[in-house]
């Protein structure tokens, strides 16, 4: 038996209004995207049409004049740390609140949302003086745990919210079984909240590598230590403003954006899905 899909006036309209909005979206990067292929005076003379003279050789320049390689690896090794580390803090943290019904567990989990109300500007002069005092001013391994420290309430309420949402039956069974509370959390509630991990995991990454103003202030602008994000808007004074070269850079660190996406964009349709269909 086929099925017919209901057409008329509002579904063209909804048509229209989903692709008029993926148009403005695509935009965006198409305009970065033949910019890096540019030099200064096509950019400003035709900014959205094809370059005359395809100038890739912009992004082996904009790759070596400010070592985007070292700065791409920083910046890996600062993300790829914290995202760990903010797991393994907040996967047990967001398990033993969901399964907490007490009012400690209810003032702890509220206390996370307290982390949203602090900009991070606002505490940049106490973080530099944290980082000097800890003597670990200008290093990586200060960056990794700012970072974890300010993944931690986003990840832990989202996180909660999630394993609250799976049948407490599944615990109790574990635990008649013999498994013990961290047992239970590797064997059915990780799995299970996959998904919400996935979105965590993606959300963080995108905040930390895109974040700017900390590994500026904190790590400095040190070839050895700074991030990409660091690196990337030295292009400008390094070689008088050349925007193709500006743009390929900007292009090859959203490269890893992209990436992280397409791996975890599975799981975080599933957690988006599942939230859905839930009630």
């Amino acid at each position: 038996m086929s099925v017919r899909r209901k057409t008329g006036p509002g579904m063209l309209v909804s048509h229209v209004l989903v692709w008029l909005y993926a148009a403005l979206l695509a935009l965006p990067l198409y305009y970065l995207l033949v910019s890096s292929l540019k030099d200064n005076t096509e950019i400003f003379s035709s900014a959205f049409g094809l370059p005359s003279k395809w100038l890739w050789q912009n992004y082996r320049d904009a790759w070596e004049f400010v070592s985007l390689g070292p700065a791409l690896l920083n910046s890996a090794i600062v993300t790829g740390a914290a995202e760990i580390l903010m797991v393994a803090v907040v996967v047990p943290a967001a398990y033993a609140l969901s399964r907490d019904e007490g009012w400690i567990g209810r003032l702890i989990e509220r206390s996370m949302a307290l982390g949203f109300l602090i900009p991070g500007f606002a505490a940049l002069v106490p973080t530099v003086l944290l980082a000097i005092s800890l003597g670990l001013y200008q290093t990586r391994t200060f960056l990794v745990l700012y970072y974890v420290g300010t993944s931690i309430p986003l990840a832990v309420v989202l996180l909660t919210q999630y394993m609250r949402a799976i049948p407490r039956e599944l615990d109790d069974s574990a635990r008649l079984d013999g498994a013990g509370p961290l047992q239970a959390l590797a064997r059915i509630y990780l799995p299970l909240a996959m998904p919400a991990v996935s979105t965590v995991l993606l959300l963080n990454f995108i905040n930390i590598w895109n974040e700017y103003l900390i590994a500026l202030v904190v790590a400095g602008p040190s070839a050895d230590i700074r991030t990409a994000q660091v690196a990337l808007p030295t292009l400008v004074t390094n070689v008088s403003a050349q925007y193709g070269l500006l743009t390929a850079g900007t292009v090859i660190t959203l490269l890893p954006v992209y990436a992280a996406y397409l791996l975890l964009r599975r799981r975080m349709e599933d957690a988006l899905l599942s939230g859905a269909l839930k009630g």
